[in-house]
């Protein structure tokens, strides 16, 4: 496949992470490079939309939508032209019509920093065009050490305010910390949360660590989750940093850091299909092992990869996607899609390296445009930073 790279640029319209190899036991396709030179100007435009459905996308390439950003954690979308970017260091900041705005739209004041932690998570409201409600999670020092916080802000437009906390005192810690935030098809608000260094913690419901978290937008508890009066969704978990949701079939996907020899074998990545109230093991088993009461893994990647974020890719703008399970990979430096069968959405079948040679890839969604965005994450003090890291990227279609 030839993958040609270009700076992004608008007219009318926006236009828009040590590295591992994948397991030998995987297939795959492998695309390794390094981008050099940038033209201004897409060499390939997309079509008008008129002509769109009497051609065939037959490959695609990747666009740079920004850079000189400091390790995107999260990013969403809060229309066409404007995107919202979490920067781990406790910045929002806004890329307007494929500009990145110099001064952030908020800072968090009193954000913790450490290793792994900082602003993590970031997720638009489901109703966000009515009450322009954003959710964020970080870490912040508490009278017992670091913990996380989910907010409520309000975009303004020029700036955003805080509103209101939804759920504080996360167990949190400068590894494993968690946070990623996401609306599932329910309407309902979940939240990934690390072991925080206490692997036992995860088995222990009372705890909100190595969870998955279920909450009504005003952090109540609905009254359906699996334990009473509880937030906890899932739990058993380790450091769980992607969720996604193939929507139609009600399906909630996860993906999860598995141990790193301090702490179990190094290696034991995992997908998983979660379900209300399964345990997902930690610490209890870890990579391919067993035990009554446990849910194990949709795949487990050994040599580690680092699955930071995952995305069920819904839309047909990327045909060759349609369906898998795109995974950003932290110490795999790149992104992958899985396959699954088609009559059992709990197997894969496939594993292609789409993306490799460009460092850390943090985070991986959606735009409104239905195409695939990726952030890099090599200035997180483990990767190596490239000219322009850290940066946001989108695959674009080539059509014939």
């Amino acid at each position: 496949m030839n993958i040609k790279f270009h700076a992004m640029f608008l007219a009318a319209a926006f236009s828009l992470a040590a590295c591992m190899p994948a397991p030998a036991a995987a297939s795959q396709t492998t695309n390794t490079y390094t981008p050099t030179t940038y033209s201004p100007a897409r060499a390939n435009p997309a079509p008008a939309a008129t002509a769109t459905a009497q051609l065939r996308v037959i490959d695609w390439e990747l666009e740079i939508v920004a850079q000189n950003l400091e390790v995107p954690w999260s990013i969403a979308f809060t229309g066409a032209e404007r995107l919202l970017v979490a920067e781990r260091a406790g910045r929002i900041r806004a890329v307007v019509e494929g500009s990145l705005r110099d001064e952030p739209l908020f800072t968090f004041s009193d954000i913790a920093v450490v290793e792994e932690s900082g602003l993590m998570g970031l997720a638009l409201d489901p109703d966000y065009g009515s009450n322009r409600n954003i959710y964020a999670c970080y870490t912040y020092s508490g009278s017992s050490g670091l913990v996380n916080r989910v907010t409520r802000l309000r975009d303004l437009g020029e700036r955003i305010e805080m509103d209101a906390v939804i759920i504080d005192n996360i167990p949190s810690a400068k590894y494993h910390a968690g946070c990623r935030l996401g609306f599932g098809p329910d309407g309902k608000l979940y939240v990934t949360t690390g072991d925080a260094l206490q692997p036992q913690a995860a088995q222990e419901t009372a705890s909100l660590a190595g969870k998955i978290l279920r909450l009504n937008l005003d952090g109540s508890i609905p009254a359906d989750n699996p334990y009473p009066a509880s937030p906890v969704y899932s739990f058993g978990h380790r450091n769980p940093q992607g969720i996604t949701w193939n929507v139609e079939e009600g399906i909630f996907y996860a993906s999860e850091h598995g141990p790193s020899g301090f702490d179990g074998p190094e290696g034991g990545d995992e997908v998983n299909l979660i379900q209300a109230g399964a345990n997902y093991g930690w610490p209890l088993v870890s990579h391919d092992e067993t035990r009554t009461g446990t849910q194990s893994s949709l795949r487990q990647f050994t040599p580690a990869i680092a699955p930071a974020a995952i995305l069920f890719y819904p839309g047909d703008e990327l045909p060759m996607f349609t369906g898998k399970l795109l995974l950003g990979a932290l110490r795999g430096e790149g992104l992958a899609a899985l396959t699954l069968a088609p009559e059992d959405p709990a197997q894969v079948t496939n594993i292609e390296w789409l993306v490799q040679g460009l460092g850390r890839v943090r985070e991986v969604t959606v735009g409104p445009d239905g195409l695939v965005y990726f952030s890099t994450s090599n200035r997180d003090g483990r990767g190596s930073a490239r000219a322009g890291d850290d940066k946001i990227y989108r695959i674009v279609p080539v059509y014939e």
